[in-house]
């Protein structure tokens, strides 16, 4: 091949071959332009342009797959990248039984982001885009006002129900909750095809963490319900993102996926020389980002590069960048991959 498009480069890289280079992305929260379509597109296609971005991680708001079934949130009033929750669809566990399979044409928050996707794909016609979507398993937790992850995230509900309430003493409400979630998710998955999305960065938060769930849990909660997901994208090139510290990459290597991105310098998790299927995406750390931290941004970056250069390999933060990055961090890790 003489010339390579940033198309070819993204599905080579992710179908386990190796491009002409390896390709590089970072992405953010703008937590004031992402209340509807227009603006979350318009801001994106921005980012994307400005830096040159081989590809794009769609970045909707956090919340917008648990507001498809009636939760509501004030986008006055944020922590971190989390709107204060106001109320929840799930005030108890008894009333997972009321959760029901949603057309995501027909869902206010879905449809929205399939208009950005729409307006995204218009403004970036030769990028590879992916969006981001949850697992149900992640989506119920935050209807009910529950964090996805061992550390304290969700803002504005003081006392959500238990974990044991959901997953114990309502264990067949849970999976009747859960199998709603996936079959509006796979719904949405097939429509954000329509829409001119290449796939999915698929998201199980901070859900493998041991402390969190233990493997039984997880396995019987999250992994049935990621497949019917995930199924329903095989049209596309799929990263699954397990975040935060203990996140166990290694556990999604029968996932159906095509890259796989974890927090490579978090507690309990492996480095880049990770024995893992799937195309590995990521190897500086996002935290480096918030303190304008140059120099080593560009050493993990070229750490990352010299250690994978003869596997295929994405280049990215292992997770969001923070909110308050600077030009001057992002377009330095972005000429990286140029040099």
């Amino acid at each position: 091949m003489s010339a390579w498009s940033k198309q070819d480069r993204f599905k080579a890289l992710l179908s386990g071959e190796l491009a002409d280079r390896p390709i590089v992305s970072g992405w953010r929260h703008f937590i004031d332009k992402e209340q509807n379509a227009e603006d979350l597109a318009a801001t994106t296609i921005a980012f994307t342009k400005k830096y040159d971005w081989d590809w794009v991680k769609i970045n909707p708001r956090a919340t917008y797959l648990a507001e498809a079934w009636g939760n509501e949130y004030d986008f006055a009033d944020y922590q971190t990248v989390f709107p204060r929750q106001l109320t929840t669809a799930i005030p108890a566990a008894a009333n997972l039984w009321d959760l029901e399979v949603k057309k995501a044409s027909g869902t206010a928050s879905l449809a929205e982001h399939l208009e950005a996707v729409r307006k995204i794909r218009q403004g970036l016609p030769e990028t590879p885009l992916i969006q981001t979507v949850f697992s149900p398993l992640t989506v119920l937790l935050f209807i009910v006002g529950r964090s996805a992850y061992v550390t304290k995230t969700v803002f504005g509900i003081e006392q959500p129900v238990t974990l044991e309430s959901l997953f114990k003493e309502h264990r067949a409400a849970a999976h009747h909750a859960l199998h709603a979630i996936a079959l509006t998710l796979a719904d949405f998955v097939q429509e954000l095809k329509q829409a001119g999305s290449d796939g999915l960065f698929y998201a199980v938060t901070g859900t493998a963490h041991p402390g969190l769930f233990d493997e039984a849990m997880f396995d019987e909660l999250s992994r049935p319900y990621d497949s019917i997901v995930l199924e329903a994208a095989s049209y596309g090139k799929n990263v699954l993102h397990t975040c935060g510290a203990y996140a166990q990459p290694g556990k999604f290597n029968d996932y159906r996926i095509d890259g796989i991105s974890w927090d490579t310098i978090a507690e309990g998790n492996p480095g880049l020389e990770a024995d893992l299927k799937a195309t590995k995406v990521g190897g500086v750390d996002h935290g480096l980002f918030a303190g304008n931290d140059i120099k080593r941004i560009e050493q993990q970056a070229r750490e990352a590069l010299a250690l994978m250069k003869d596997q295929p390999f994405i280049l990215s933060p292992n997770c969001a960048i923070p909110l308050n990055v600077t030009d001057e961090a992002l377009a330095n890790f972005k000429n990286i991959v140029l040099e």
